[in-house]
């Protein structure tokens, strides 16, 4: 398999990028190639520092760079020789399975519209992989979509379904609707009509989930738009740094908490492993012809290294393909109007 990898759009420069692709072509024998697209005489350094000699790696150079101040649409329009770009072309051109990307989520979703929608899809979406007590869960819109349709929503929620199967093993995935209460009247226009044709799609339905479920192991799928998705998404990932902050400011409080705290430190290591997003990689654009995973701006090495495994896990279970089924079987159902015969 064929992983391009935008090097250049990250917080923390290409060295940490190319150190998770080192520590990813270490653990995965099965990538056949990483394409690394950005300026070839820092990714050469980079190689260098790094002493990243790998017959796997392959440097595609470019001049420019997408940056967080870019406005998403016209810097794919005007950036055409940025890394992020040109590492979507390679997938659009069919010569890499997939990219990965630390850079604007605007411009990623923008200009992986260069690779279509699959038929029958409405809009791609984030797929966001989050933990709950005992297991994960997915969180799809987290963020592709601001503005979003009853119908997006039912499509974001089949995808879901799948991908939930797919890599959680999850036999029969608990969908739910984000809504602020789990009362059918509770919601707003959007949740409500949502929730409508989710009843009438071939899923494990449970309705409407508020905030306090998402980590209750309440459910495996939760749907909502991307303006809602994105908040929940940076306020976990903030509150979970909090909590770790302070409980290790509270542990080191006094020599009696510093020796608990040591008697105690594998399962705080275990804890920090529990909450730590890079264990994720990023969050993944389904929907398209073509594999996109995008990772957080500030992803260390890390974060790289489960971005590249949760692409090349995309590529082994041919997604893009059973997406294709169950979004025409879905369309069908809605469009005939067939409740859930579960």
């Amino acid at each position: 398999m064929r992983i391009a990898v935008d090097v250049m759009g990250g917080d923390h420069g290409c060295e940490v990028v190319i150190r998770g692709a080192k520590l990813a072509l270490e653990a995965d024998p099965k990538i056949t190639a990483l394409q690394l697209v950005g300026q070839q005489d820092k990714i050469q350094a980079a190689l260098n520092q790094v002493g990243l000699r790998d017959e796997r790696i392959q440097v595609l150079h470019c001049t420019e760079v997408l940056t967080m101040e870019d406005k998403p649409v016209e810097g794919i329009r005007k950036k055409k020789d940025s890394s992020m770009v040109r590492a979507i072309e390679l997938v659009r051109e069919e010569k890499a399975d997939a990219i990965i990307s630390p850079g604007n989520t605007g411009a990623l979703v923008a200009g992986s519209m260069k690779l279509r929608r699959l038929e029958g899809v409405e809009r791609p979406v984030l797929a966001a992989r989050m933990p709950s007590r005992t297991g994960d869960f997915f969180l799809l819109d987290a963020g592709a979509n601001p503005v979003c349709e009853p119908s997006h929503l039912a499509q974001f929620a089949v995808m879901g379904n799948l991908y939930a199967r797919e890599i959680l093993g999850v036999a029969k995935p608990r969908v739910g609707v984000l809504s602020n209460g789990s009362e059918e009247s509770k919601g707003n226009e959007l949740t409500r009509e949502a929730a409508r044709l989710c009843v009438r799609l071939d899923l494990n339905f449970i309705g409407y989930v508020e905030g306090f479920d998402l980590f209750n192991d309440a459910v495996d799928v939760v749907v909502t738009d991307g303006f809602v998705g994105n908040i929940v998404l940076k306020t976990a990932e903030s509150l979970g740094y909090t909590m770790m902050h302070l409980l290790k400011t509270e542990l080191s409080a006094t020599p009696i908490r510093k020796l608990g705290a040591m008697i105690a430190r594998d399962a705080f290591r275990a804890l920090k492993r529990r909450m730590d997003p890079e264990v994720y990689g990023g969050a993944v654009l389904l929907g398209l012809n073509g594999i996109v995973v995008k990772m957080h701006g500030s992803a260390k090495e890390r974060a790289v290294m489960n971005a590249i495994r949760v692409a090349a896990e995309e590529v082994r279970h041919d997604l893009n393909q059973s997406i294709r089924r169950e979004i025409a079987q879905a369309n069908e159902r809605l469009t005939a109007g067939v409740p859930n015969s579960a």
